[in-house]
């Protein structure tokens, strides 16, 4: 049987990032369910110091998720983001490809750059050629 499975990023501000990489991708933010939220608050189940009010919605404080724009032909995808309480020291183990495909990789570069993110380097191997960025937090992706 085949797994399906999401990408998780550790980070200390969910939401932000879940936001710029929603951007980044032009996928969308999963909807917030505030009725569920707060039914789980009014049963017990959370707190109010669980929730927290982002862009005018009440979400869980601890993550966000992301998706690509609905498409009954595409299998689900999903990045989320979740808070952890220490800040990254060291270089990402895994991390995202973005495959831009016939777009100007100069120009995504500058565009993500204006946006918060850091050019690290550019890679080349063989005809493979690639820029090593990090995301506002300082996690690892490349442009490729």
């Amino acid at each position: 049987m085949a797994y399906d499975f999401q990408v998780t990023v550790d980070c200390s501000d969910p939401h932000v990032l879940a936001d710029w990489w929603a951007e980044t991708l032009g996928w969308e933010v999963e909807p917030s369910d505030e009725a569920f939220i707060r039914r789980m608050v009014d049963e017990g189940f959370a707190t109010e110091a669980d929730t927290k009010t982002h862009q005018g919605v009440l979400v869980w404080r601890e993550g966000q998720a992301i998706r690509p724009p609905a498409d009954g032909d595409v299998p689900a995808r999903r990045v989320l983001f979740q808070t952890t309480p220490e800040a990254k020291t060291v270089k990402n183990r895994v991390h995202l490809d973005l495959r831009i495909g016939g777009d100007d990789r100069g120009e995504v570069v500058a565009r993500l750059i204006s946006r918060g993110a850091t050019q690290l380097w550019e890679g080349r191997q063989g005809p493979h050629t690639w820029v090593t960025m990090t995301d506002p937090e300082g996690n690892e992706f490349c442009v490729a």
